[in-house]
């Protein structure tokens, strides 16, 4: 790539730092690692590498372009920010510094000095502390990208399966008031165009889950599947789009079925998180499309519990980092 990646720290008291160190580590060992840098936080970075043994450099740069040269000898880290390491103990200088890195990731991508954007974990809880007012940080960075938060979709990706959830973080009693057959359209067609142009998908294949046991029984269960989602269904294969279902949830992420779609539509967080991570958990990734810039991030938290113990698994972190290289690769061939 001719622009590096550029990774934000995340939370320094939870688990960002030592699987940023570890993916990288174990990329690089691989012959696999992009070019990259991480937004800050040298000082946290060293010291973490030297508490875990980690043989993984810190190598301080003052401006990304520096990183293609410094990755020779270690780890690019953009100088200027930092805070001290206090592993599992989140305060509100962690938070501050957090912040900091995802703001100043977000200028650089937007700004074409980095090609992609890999954000660690962090703790919503720890940011609205010090007056953070996102549900997280896909809505941070669409209104960062100028874009209302309904036009970044959350996809979750693995090696076998890629879901997406309809709605996310509200009440399970909300989703049937929530679930219509706009919202259903305007999500798959950012997904089939995300497939396109990040993923190299030419004819996105998208399934799209019923809300109900059974997908309503007829009627029985329920009538959002032939009330809102089938009409939805129909009016996606008239654009063109190669949406099928409603399909039940219980059937839609057996073996079989996952081999006919490339993304499936979930009604709600837990039915697309669920298959994700009980499938994928070491290698999911969290994908944001419908923005200008390429975004993926590992699909788990901080993990304060374990933070600084040497046990968080890189698995995630690496294959967000590998995921935003080849979409980028792929939105500059599909852009030629």
């Amino acid at each position: 790539m001719p622009t590096p990646l550029a990774i934000t720290l995340g939370d320094p008291a939870g688990i960002g730092p030592e699987i940023i160190l570890g993916a990288w580590a174990r990329l690089r060992a691989d012959g696999r690692a992009p070019p990259a840098f991480v937004v800050g936080g040298p000082e946290v970075l060293r010291k973490t590498a030297e508490a875990l043994r980690i043989d993984c450099p810190i190598v301080p740069i003052a401006d990304p372009a520096e990183a293609f040269f410094a990755a020779a000898v270690g780890l690019p880290v953009l100088a200027g920010l930092d805070g001290p390491l206090t592993p599992s103990r989140p305060s509100p200088d962690g938070a501050r510094l957090a912040l900091a890195s995802l703001q100043w990731g977000v200028r650089l991508t937007l700004a074409g000095d980095a090609v992609g954007l890999v954000t660690a974990p962090v703790a919503k809880s720890a940011l609205a502390a010090v007056g953070w007012d996102f549900p997280g940080q896909t809505e941070f960075l669409a209104e960062a990208c100028g874009r209302p938060w309904h036009d970044a979709v959350m996809m979750l990706a693995g090696p076998s399966l890629r879901t997406v959830p309809l709605t996310v973080h509200v009440p399970l009693a909300e989703v049937p008031g929530l679930i219509s057959e706009g919202l259903i359209l305007h999500k798959a067609r950012i997904v089939a165009e995300g497939l396109r142009r990040d993923f190299g998908v030419l004819y996105p294949r998208l399934a799209i889950a019923s809300l109900n046991p059974h997908a309503g029984e007829g009627g029985k269960f329920g009538d959002e599947e032939a009330r809102v989602i089938a009409p939805a269904i129909a009016a996606l294969q008239a654009e063109g789009i190669n949406a099928f279902g409603p399909v039940p949830g219980d059937a839609l992420f057996t073996p079989r079925a996952r081999a006919g779609y490339d993304a499936a539509l979930c009604m709600y967080h837990d039915q697309a998180l669920i298959p994700l991570k009980a499938l994928e958990f070491d290698e999911g990734v969290n994908v944001t499309l419908g923005l200008p810039i390429i975004r993926t991030s590992p699909d788990h938290g901080t993990a304060f519990d374990i933070a600084g113990q040497g046990v968080a698994d890189p698995g995630a972190m690496a294959a967000a980092i590998v995921m935003a290289a080849e979409m980028a690769a792929a939105r500059v061939s599909a852009d030629a």
